[in-house]
């Protein structure tokens, strides 16, 4: 892994070989990243990263300085290392939660994010529980985005959320957020 841009630029990060994750790649990353650089201000966003794995999305987060960057992942190997990158990193600004995530976004009671991220396991068969939730929980801010990485072949178009899908080859990136309602 390679984080991208930002003051961690260039820094290759080795996860070790055993971590159950899939790193989402430098040309799907550097896609999505140039479309919320286009439309954010990282310095001013609070970020939460669901199934983090590597912690891969994290860093880029973190290297662009957002205000905190929360890692949600279940595996404890995967935990174990995106604690120690975060540490390596200096960061002060991320944290790293254990759990399930339909778990934790069940219970959760942190304040609403400016951008949630998540990259499930692609066979994952319950997406419309992951979206219901994130919104059904009020976990994004006014106009904060939920964005899920899945494979091309799913299409999420028919979600009352949906914004835009992006396609980085085998890899696509679904914007959904809260419809502001007309009067």
């Amino acid at each position: 892994m390679r984080i991208i841009s930002g003051i961690f630029k260039g820094r290759i990060i080795n996860a070790p070989g055993n971590l159950p994750s899939r790193p989402t790649t430098d040309f799907a990353k550097t896609g999505l990243f140039n479309i919320l650089n286009s439309r954010y201000l990282f310095e001013q966003l609070t970020v939460l990263d669901l199934f983090a794995g590597t912690g891969n999305i994290s860093y880029e987060f973190c290297s662009r300085k957002c205000i905190s960057v929360t890692a949600v992942e279940e595996n404890f190997e995967c935990v174990k290392f995106i604690r120690k990158i975060f540490s390596d990193l200096k960061t002060e600004n991320a944290f790293v939660i254990r759990a399930d995530v339909f778990e934790y976004l069940k219970k959760t009671s942190r304040a609403a994010a400016d951008i949630i991220f998540a990259d499930p396991p692609f066979e994952l068969k319950n997406y419309d529980e992951l979206i219901d939730l994130i919104f059904e929980n009020k976990l994004l801010k006014e106009k904060g985005i939920f964005i899920l990485e899945h494979q091309s072949k799913n299409h999420f178009t028919e979600s009352k959320h949906f914004m835009e899908e992006r396609k980085y080859g085998n890899v696509s990136f679904t914007f959904f957020a809260e419809k502001i309602q007309e009067k």
